[in-house]
């Protein structure tokens, strides 16, 4: 085994022991939120909630909106920091490609940007959990 893949093997566990205890976290949360139950107050129920004029009003829920809120930060960083893995590791790939045969310039940028594609997965997964609070 060459350093480099010690180095990439070594990299790789501490990336995913990050991911492992953010999971564990976000659902140790989410347990915590299951166990301890709803709170009984005088008020309506989320569902029943509406205006005056009978219009619906979206759940105001602070835990709700809290996970929400950490579940688009979660999908937006993990999205982010995956992205910036596969355009490091591709983009040194294709720069070296292009240094030994100048025509394949373009066909690197496009696995370029295929990688950076990533972090806007995760945005669109964010804007799409937000949309529901």
């Amino acid at each position: 085994m060459t350093k480099y893949q010690k180095e990439f093997r070594r990299r790789l566990m501490g990336f995913g022991m990050l991911l492992a205890f953010f999971f564990f976290v976000v659902i140790g949360l989410g347990m915590v939120k299951v166990i301890a139950g709803p709170q009984q107050t005088g008020k309506t129920t989320d569902m029943e909630a509406t205006s005056n004029s009978g219009i619906p009003v979206k759940p105001t829920d602070s835990g709700v909106i809290k996970f929400a809120f950490l579940a688009a930060a979660i999908a937006v960083g993990v999205g982010s920091l995956g992205a910036g893995a596969a355009v490091g590791y591709v983009g040194a790939a294709a720069m070296g490609a292009i240094g030994e045969k100048p025509e394949l310039a373009g066909r690197a940028l496009i696995f370029v940007g295929l990688a950076e594609g990533i972090a806007i997965y995760g945005l669109i997964i964010a804007i799409m959990i937000l949309q529901k609070v």
